[in-house]
């Protein structure tokens, strides 16, 4: 039995019962359907990892350290991806996992290949967080591990507002910055920005809304980050584009911000980063910064009931750790119970797909460049977190949402108009 053969036994009862991709082995041979998109296993340790992690982390790690390849880049590696879960979910497995008498042929068959050993070291790109789980110091190495690789290798893939979260296609033919700028637009339009209002936007990324507001809208920012490096970035583009007298940024704890009342709060995909039981905590801090009457925008990602809160193990480990996801309705009910009025919630799940394209186009393009910066195995990282990233939504396991809720007078006024501007032309 050639090793691709055996291979083929060994992973079918991983995927389902059936072979969904054509896998070559290190000895040159191949098996499973011929236009199926192609798996490379290039060394026995892959199947090592898959022996002591027989889940989506153990082939996550393989990819990353070059154990399994996938020949045609990231097109086949999504196509291989998309036929994986399709297929798992169509025989009812319940992901990457075996059964006992599963394992006990899976090692029979791994002892024949010669790939029985000591569990493989983890690759270096996986984050190695230490202290209570949201103190402020583990948030900030949380924020460090995934947003200071360096501000040249996140332009890359962003477009020149360094608008790192959701777009809004308004036409399928948008071009990401297009799409981008009318997100910002979007998210102006529904806190009902003025010249002279006090925004305070929760962090604040590399400073897309904060800049956007200030120059477009006339409003007085106050963004804050707990990354130095978007720091850095964001003081630089103040200083560019004159806006000093509008634009405030600093490196700052949410929980640290002691200004108020501001008349309007944003907070762009950070929610998820704060944790389940600071969440309230969160919340909280987001109303008392408003006037009464004051909005609050929130984007944020969510999940399907039955996906994992963290996004899975391979995000957990080496992209976002300690990232907790929820339905969008049990969010509402904290933001709810923390004295807003929620008005508004629009679904954008669609357009994160179309983002996340645009990026992994991007980053296709440049990848030679992103391997000279930050090296083979993170660019790696990056392509498996684009491409899987992307089908999560395609697939509806998550989702983000752009949440408008309003700080009632006490008499119960929300300051919002009958018909909402926001639903008309920008």
């Amino acid at each position: 039995m050639s090793a691709a053969s055996r291979l083929a036994a060994l992973l079918t009862p991983l995927l389902g019962g059936e072979l969904p991709v054509r896998l070559r082995a290190w000895d040159g041979s191949e098996a499973g359907p011929a236009d199926a998109p192609r798996l490379v296993i290039t060394s026995r340790r892959a199947l090592r990892r898959l022996l002591w992690e027989p889940n989506e982390l153990g082939l996550a790690q393989a990819y990353i350290t070059g154990e399994v390849d996938v020949p045609g880049g990231a097109d086949e590696l999504a196509e291989g991806l998309r036929r994986i879960w399709r297929h798992a979910r169509a025989s009812g497995a319940s992901g990457l996992r075996l059964s006992p008498g599963d394992t006990a042929r899976a090692a029979l068959l791994a002892a024949r290949l010669g790939a029985i050993g000591r569990r493989p070291a983890a690759p270096r790109s996986q984050a190695r967080l230490t202290g209570a789980l949201h103190s402020r110091a583990r948030d900030r190495a949380a924020i460090a591990h995934h947003y200071d690789l360096s501000n040249e290798f996140y332009a890359l893939i962003l477009d020149s507002s360094m608008a790192y979260s959701s777009a809004y296609y308004t036409a399928p033919d948008t071009s990401l910055a297009d799409a981008q700028a009318a997100k910002l637009d979007l998210i102006c339009r529904k806190l009902g920005l003025q010249p002279g209002m006090r925004l305070l936007d929760v962090g604040c990324g590399w400073g897309s809304l904060s800049l956007h507001a200030a120059e477009h809208f006339g409003v007085q920012v106050l963004g804050v980050t707990i990354s130095q490096q978007q720091h850095e970035f964001i003081a630089k583009q103040i200083a560019e584009r004159n806006l000093g007298d509008r634009v405030e940024v600093r490196v700052q704890d949410y929980r640290a911000v002691r200004e108020r009342p501001f008349d309007a709060v944003s907070s762009i995909e950070i929610g998820e980063h704060v944790g389940e039981h600071n969440y309230p905590v969160y919340v909280a801090a987001l109303f008392s910064h408003l006037k009464p009457t004051g909005r609050l925008l929130l984007q944020q990602m969510s999940r399907r009931a039955d996906a994992a809160p963290g996004g899975g193990a391979f995000i957990e480990n080496y992209i976002a750790p300690d990232m907790h996801m929820r339905p969008v309705s049990e969010t509402l009910g904290f933001i709810e119970r923390a004295g807003f009025e929620v008005r508004d919630v629009q679904a954008l799940r669609e357009h994160y797909g179309w983002t996340v394209r645009d990026w992994l186009t991007a980053f296709e393009g440049r990848y030679a460049e992103a391997v000279a910066m930050v090296g083979e195995e993170v660019a790696r990282v990056w392509r498996l977190y684009l491409v899987g990233g992307g089908l999560t939504f395609e697939e509806g396991r998550m989702g983000v949402d752009q949440i408008l809720a309003v700080r009632p007078s006490a008499i119960g006024e929300s300051g919002l108009p009958a018909t909402p501007e926001w639903h008309g032309p920008s």
